[in-house]
Parts: structure tokens; C-alpha cells; sequence
């Protein structure tokens, strides 16, 4: 086999794994709470801790990986993966899975913070649209099989299933990944790392994410976090202009085409995950419809991601990224325009279409959007900009569902609304209306930020401008 298909089917089976753990244990937490008799903090932690851990280390793994090799480090995630879902699943008490889940976060952000890098290593320039395109498929079927099969698992096999079907796989991975990768890319091990950097970032963004995804978001104690973990920020930014080998390289944001993309990204991520939460609200709670049929209804959108997502890869490799990413966008703040008009008597059909809509514009964004990142940085330094990209994704997908209740707050209160989620019901046909008008107000505002996303993801510039910047500061850099 070519390796470029061996790489990236390697990484495929990587990213599908992280991206699986994501989703499959947010269904089974009632059972999982339940039968290791564990407070909601400690279900909390067993869902949000495993992203949190992945957000905050990817920058930080990924500038790692430039200076002592990506396969080595994505090998050693396979190894921490395996071994952290096989703990997982013999977890006696709540407390011991989340410590568990934790150290899997470790192995999925190993996982996630070198798979695209590997993979651009691996395919040339004209063909890596297909390559990041059928890897991120892998990533949208995990995350439809997460919230689908894990029911089906523990009906059949109990909640410790969700955790030991990765061990085999995780196995086989780890073996085929020693035998099959090889370092293509040419290691930094002369520079230093910058321990300096890494604290300030990890420690702020930390800060910051448990802020805005535990408690009340508008409390004084969060806001005071929040600025707490905002205000390192800056001195971070003095701290690696400073230093020789920084753990963020900035100079990367001199780039248009990974600034622009990157801005895009983080910004259609804020506004597009938080969807399926939201509608999954609309179904449930306006329209009164059951969890199953309510699950049921968001699979279309999934699986027009899912078959778009190689399609317009391949595209981008013709085409060029920065129309398709566009028109991406502009057909997802349609959509939420549309949403926005939902009601209790909208028709099956306008819902459905609705979804597919919205699962097109997506599917039109995101591969295109990944190549024109990873195409346009020097060879040298794709560990570190792919971590610096993947960490803004799942930044922005921890971020989503809780931005999308502060939104919804401005015509709800934030503990009314907090009971009104929580109870599954609503009681009276004013509260129908203030909760419909709460959803409609919130899909508005995610409609602009898709608007606004569009203006980063015209200016990204021409393929062959991003090209050229890549093989000139490749250039540099040797």
C-alpha cells in the first residue's frame, strides 16, 4: 500500500476512536451514575473532564511532536488510549472514572493533536483535500455512532462496554502504527522547549474553560475565574515573543491563510455545535416529541456531513478552499435564520429540511477549511499549527452549549432556564412561548456570528497565495 493511504488509515482509525469518546458516553451517564452510585458533579467531570483535558494539551503536544517526532508521539497516544479505556471500564466509584477518563484525555489528545499533521506530511499538496476530507469523515461517524450504538451497548453488555470496545481496537492501532508509520518530518530536537509558555497557556485555558462549562455561567465567582484566566493571555503573548523556541509560535498568525482559517473555524464551531443541543430542545420540549424520535430526526444532518465531508476535499484540491469554505458558511447562516422561524406548528418536512440544509453547509466547510489551514504552514511546524487548530475546535465545542444558554438567558432567566432543561417539560403555554422565543432570539444570533465568520474566510486569500507562503517560509526554516 502507498503510505500515504497508509498513513491515513492509520490516523483514521486514531481520530475515529478519540472522536467516538467524545459522544458514546453522554447517553449511558444516567446508567453510569447510577450503578457506581455518583453525584452529578462527578458526571460532570466523567463527560466535560475527557475534552478539557484534550483542549488544553493540544498546543502544547503538538509543538512537542515538532521537536521529537509525530508518529512517536501519536504511537504513545495509542498505548495511553488503550490502556485508559481499559481502566475505565473496571472504575469502582465516580471519582476513580473520572480520574480515569482524564488519563484517557491524555492518549485522544495525542491522538488528535498529530493525526492531521501526519496525514499532510504524508499527502502532496494537490491531493490533501481528499486526505483530510476522509479523515474527517471518520470524525462525523464517531460522533453519529456515539450517540446511536452506546444504547444499544448497555442494553446489551452494561455501561462498561462503552469503554472496553476501544481495547482491541486500540490494540490492533498501536500495532499497526509502530509497524507502519515512519517520521517523515525532520525533528527540532536542538531547540528548547518553553516550559514557560506551556504553563501559562495551559494554566489559563484551563481557568477559563472551567469558567464558562461549570455552575452558573453569570455568577460573580465564574466572571471573577474567567477574568482570572483572560488575564494570563496577555502575558503569555509577552512571554513567547521573548523566547527563542516559544510553545506557540505566532509568526504562524502571519500567515493569512491559518489566521483566517483558524478565526473561521473557531467561530463556525461556536455556532454549529451547539445546534443538535438546541434542536434537540425544540423537538423535545415544544414540540413534545420523544427522545428516540427526537434522536431520529438530527441523523439526516449527520449523514450529509458525513458524505459531503471526502467530496468537497476533493474539491478544495481543484477548486481551491476559500469558495467552498465560504459558501459553507453562508448556507449554515441560512439555515439558523431558518431555524430561528421554527415553531410550534412548523411541519415535519420544514424541520428535516432545515437539517439537511444545515448539515450541507457544514459539509461544505469543514474539510476544505482543514486543508487550506494545514496547506498553507511550513512543514516544520505543522505539529504545532495543527495543535493550535484542533485545541480552537474543541475549544469552541466546549464553549458552544454553554454560550448558547447565555444567549437564551437574555430572554430566560439563567435559573429559570436551567429548571426548564432539566425538568424535560414545559408546564404552561407561557412558558412555551418565552422558551420558543428564548431558541428563536439564541439561532439568530448564531446566524450573524456565521455572517461575521464570513468575512475571516473570504479574506484568506487565493490557493496558490497559500501555497507559495508555505514553500517560501519552508524555505526559511531550512
Amino acid at each position: 500500500m502507498e503510505y500515504k493511504w497508509v498513513a491515513l488509515t492509520v490516523t483514521t482509525v486514531g481520530t475515529f476512536m478519540s472522536g467516538l469518546n467524545n459522544s458514546i458516553v453522554t447517553i449511558g451517564l444516567p446508567t453510569v451514575l447510577q450503578d457506581l452510585n455518583t453525584t452529578m458533579v462527578n458526571g460532570v467531570w466523567i463527560i466535560t473532564g475527557y475534552r478539557l483535558m484534550m483542549t488544553i494539551l493540544l498546543v502544547v503536544l503538538g509543538r512537542i511532536a515538532d521537536m521529537y517526532g509525530r508518529v512517536r508521539l501519536y504511537n504513545i497516544g495509542f498505548v495511553i488510549f488503550t490502556v485508559g479505556s481499559l481502566i475505565c471500564s473496571f472504575s469502582a466509584s465516580g471519582e476513580q472514572l473520572v480520574l480515569f477518563r482524564l488519563f484517557q484525555g491524555v492518549g485522544g489528545a495525542l491522538l488528535i493533536a498529530n493525526s492531521a499533521a501526519i496525514i499532510t506530511d504524508a499527502f502532496p499538496r494537490n491531493q490533501l483535500g481528499t486526505g483530510l476530507g476522509i479523515n474527517m469523515m471518520a470524525v462525523n461517524i464517531a460522533s453519529a455512532l456515539g450517540y446511536t450504538v452506546s444504547g444499544v451497548m448497555i442494553q446489551l453488555f452494561g455501561w462498561r462496554s462503552l469503554f472496553l470496545i476501544n481495547v482491541p481496537v486500540g490494540i490492533f492501532g498501536t500495532v499497526w502504527a509502530y509497524k507502519r508509520l515512519k517520521e517523515i518530518s525532520r525533528r527540532k530536537t536542538e531547540e528548547k522547549f518553553d516550559f514557560t509558555g506551556a504553563s501559562l497557556y495551559c494554566t489559563g485555558l484551563a481557568i477559563v474553560l472551567y469558567s464558562l462549562t461549570f455552575g452558573n455561567l453569570l455568577s460573580m465567582q465564574n466572571l471573577l475565574l474567567l477574568t482570572a484566566g483572560l488575564s494570563l493571555f496577555p502575558i503569555l503573548i509577552l512571554v513567547e515573543r521573548r523566547v527563542k523556541f516559544p510553545t506557540i509560535d505566532l509568526t504562524l498568525f502571519k500567515i493569512r491563510a491559518f489566521a483566517a482559517g483558524n478565526v473561521t473555524s473557531f467561530l463556525n464551531t461556536l455556532a454549529f455545535n451547539c445546534v443538535p443541543f438546541l434542536i434537540s430542545l425544540y423537538l423535545q420540549l415544544v414540540l413534545g416529541y420523544d427522545p428516540v424520535l427526537a434522536g431520529l430526526l438530527l441523523i439526516p444532518m449527520s449523514l450529509v456531513v458525513l458524505v459531503m465531508s471526502p467530496i468537497t476535499g476533493m474539491l478544495s484540491d481543484r477548486l481551491g478552499s476559500r469558495g467552498i469554505s465560504s459558501a459553507g458558511l453562508a448556507v449554515n447562516a441560512v439555515s439558523l435564520a431558518w431555524f430561528s422561524a421554527l415553531n410550534i406548528n412548523s411541519t415535519y418536512y420544514s424541520i428535516i429540511i432545515s437539517l439537511v440544509l444545515f448539515g450541507i453547509g457544514r459539509g461544505l466547510f469543514s474539510s476544505p477549511n482543514v486543508s487550506a489551514i494545514m496547506g498553507s504552514v511550513p512543514a516544520s511546524r505543522r505539529g504545532v499549527a495543527n495543535g493550535v487548530r484542533s485545541a480552537l475546535v474543541q475549544t469552541g465545542n466546549v464553549l458552544s452549549i454553554p454560550l448558547a444558554m447565555i444567549f437564551m438567558s437574555t430572554v430566560i432567566s439563567y435559573d429559570k432556564l436551567s429548571t426548564l432543561v432539566s425538568s424535560s417539560q414545559l408546564t404552561s403555554s407561557g412558558e412555551l412561548l418565552i422558551f420558543q422565543a428564548a431558541l428563536s432570539r439564541t439561532f439568530l444570533i448564531l446566524s450573524i456570528i456565521m455572517v461575521v465568520a464570513l468575512i475571516p474566510s473570504l479574506l484568506r486569500g487565493k490557493r496558490t497565495e497559500q501555497e507559495s507562503t508555505a514553500e517560501q517560509t519552508d524555505r526559511k526554516t531550512h
